[in-house]
């Protein structure tokens, strides 16, 4: 999604705190992956079910690509790998349980966790990696994830709530942003700056 896009986004839910919500979220994500004592290529990505979080690691890549910021592009940890899958399309999920210190494992579970990701993802984090969830909020049946993360975005199913989708491209676009905000007169020229930028660009490579 590009710029001008989520800038209107972001337009339509002013006053709701999601915009503030989302960057929130993406500062932790990219506080995670940029500190000094991040591993390289330290960013895992899984999903929690079987629904592969193919949107979020393609637009990940793409603010990577974008701001500079090589840390941000993930490795998707897959729980099936096709024959002839390209080597970063080929990394199993049990590459999960050798995450830790210095890596940074981001959940996507729109419908739940099961329990055998939960217990990688616990021991994950008992060997040092930061964990962050973002999920959709399917009440106190599926509270274990978000007990297990550092830092979680949830996402309630219900009027007044931007779609799950949503919600992935504003974390993803927010990622690739300065964590610190320009000055109030300089922001709408900072924003319009970016938006042209990346209007104008040659989109980075696909790789997803």
């Amino acid at each position: 999604m590009d710029a001008a896009r989520v800038t209107v986004l972001r337009e339509l839910l002013a006053g709701s705190g999601w915009p503030e919500r989302t960057q929130g979220f993406a500062g932790a994500l990219r506080g995670a992956v940029t500190r000094r004592s991040a591993a390289p290529g330290g960013l895992l990505l899984v999903g929690a079910d079987s629904e592969e979080p193919w949107h979020l690691a393609a637009h990940l890549d793409d603010e990577a690509s974008w701001s500079g910021l090589p840390e941000l592009s993930p490795t998707l940890l897959r729980r099936t790998i096709p024959p002839g899958a390209p080597p970063h399309l080929a990394v199993p999920l049990h590459r999960l349980e050798q995450a830790g210190r210095g890596e940074t494992v981001l959940v996507v579970a729109p419908g739940g966790s099961d329990g055998g990701l939960l217990e990688r993802v616990h021991g994950a984090r008992r060997s040092g990696a930061t964990i962050l969830a973002l999920e959709a909020d399917l009440g106190a049946a599926d509270g274990e994830l978000r007990g297990l993360a550092h830092e979680a975005l949830t996402v309630p199913d219900g009027a007044g709530a931007p779609d799950f989708d949503i919600v992935q491209h504003l974390v993803s676009a927010a990622a690739g942003e300065p964590s610190t905000p320009a000055p109030r007169s300089g922001a709408l020229r900072g924003a319009l700056a970016r938006a042209i930028e990346r209007l104008t660009a040659a989109p980075p490579p696909m790789r997803w």
